[in-house]
């Protein structure tokens, strides 16, 4: 695709990313054919390629409408169309690199604005957002039914994680809402490496910064990147061996940190190594030996692989085959690669289209008939439930109940 892009972008190290991925473009339409809002909408301009071609024309100076928002707020960013193109077109990068610039050239209504601020100041912060979920839930009575739905109920406190010192440490992310809604999560994932011989050190942590990054608000997302890495860094030089990642939005972004800091002097070098030593939960029990796992109480289980696991991380089919091997019965899962509709704030922002997405993808998991959903992300997780009554959880809690210990390490 060749391109022209205006003067306020065009000698810039953003411009010169746009313009290279851009480029690599070859109008194919692939993309299309995977894009979950365009098999609803059917609209051009609501499908990857469409996209594109909006978001050259903002960068070449064209007029840019409340109208080119829409549609590019309509993406839920899962990037199916990077997985299917053949030319490698980071799409991915395009939009984020144009999020910031369509909301400098069309001033959103003011409700709009203040959800979104919300969201970032509410979501990100696991103490803020407790305090919500519990006025919430207080008010549920006077919630209108679609709320109600979406209100998750109270988590049940998980045991204790174990303490036994180990020789080999690993980090985690704790995660911001992860350990408001679902605190068994980290804690099932302590205690399978605990039975690995490894040691989870514990860190102060919170958001990604994945959430802000997609509303646009990057130089705060930048911030939260920052926070972390200055609180695993010593952690790091001191031999821990990695950085546990148990939500996978939050392991796509993570791994994406050298590439968001890279213009950064003092940070550049640090979330470059960051990211290297970012592990999704799945590529740790991949690496170990699991010989002496033994599954106990055997599932017939349908994954939902998260788009971020699978297009973002590309670790698409890992988990599916190390629950097999466990001794899980695997569900056929039919379009397996579509988003669910959560795909982060979406849920709330486009709530219409995502609880369409919703129902194919209920539809798809259950059809096999199977005792459990397992997914890898808490967002996932949480929209899932909200319209289902086959137990979902983190395949890691699955995992976690149904294998027993083996002898001391």
């Amino acid at each position: 695709m060749q391109t022209q892009l205006a003067d306020f972008i065009k000698d810039t190290p953003a411009g010169r990313e746009a313009d290279a991925i851009l480029g690599a473009c070859v109008h194919c339409g692939f993309c299309n054919a995977v894009c979950p809002t365009y098999q609803i909408l059917g609209d051009e301009r609501d499908g990857p390629r469409g996209r594109i071609y909006l978001l050259k024309m903002m960068l070449e100076g064209q007029d840019t409408s409340a109208r080119t928002r829409q549609h590019l707020d309509r993406c839920l960013t899962c990037r199916a169309c990077e997985t299917a193109c053949p030319s490698g077109v980071e799409y991915g990068k395009l939009l984020d690199l144009g999020r910031p610039l369509i909301e400098a050239k069309t001033r959103r209504p003011w409700r709009e604005r203040l959800q979104r601020l919300a969201l970032r100041k509410l979501l990100a912060h696991p103490r803020r957002f407790g305090l919500l979920l519990w006025a919430a839930r207080l008010a549920r009575p006077f919630l209108p039914q679609q709320f109600k739905s979406k209100l998750p109920a109270p988590a049940t406190p998980p045991a204790p994680r174990p303490t036994r010192p180990h020789r080999r440490k690993m980090l985690m992310l704790e995660g911001c809402v992860q350990p408001v809604l679902a605190p068994s999560i980290n804690a099932a994932t302590a205690r399978v490496l605990d039975r690995l011989g490894i040691g989870l050190v514990p860190v102060a942590g919170g958001c990604c910064g994945a959430l802000s990054h997609h509303l646009a608000a990057q130089e705060e997302a930048r911030a939260f990147m920052r926070r972390n890495i200055d609180a695993w860094w010593p952690h790091l030089q001191h031999g821990a061996e990695a950085i546990v990642l148990t939500a996978s939005g939050c392991g796509a972004m993570v791994k994406e940190y050298g590439h968001a800091l890279r213009h950064d002097p003092a940070y550049a070098d640090k979330a470059a190594r960051v990211a290297a030593l970012a592990l999704d939960i799945g590529e740790i029990l991949a690496r170990e030996d699991l010989s002496g796992f033994k599954t106990t109480t055997p599932r017939k289980i349908a994954f939902h692989s998260p788009c971020t696991l699978q297009h973002g991380q590309k670790l698409g089919g890992l988990v599916e085959s190390l629950l097999v091997e466990l001794g899980f019965e695997s569900v056929p899962v039919a379009d397996g690669h579509l988003c669910c509709g959560s795909a982060g704030t979406y849920s709330l922002l486009q709530p219409e289209l995502s609880q369409r997405l919703l129902a194919d993808k209920l539809r798809a998991l259950q059809a096999g008939g199977p005792d459990c959903i397992a997914t890898a992300n808490i967002g996932c997780l949480s929209h899932l439930q909200t319209q289902t009554d086959v137990p979902v959880r983190h395949w890691i809690e699955w995992l976690d109940e149904s294998i027993a210990p083996g002898p001391d390490l």
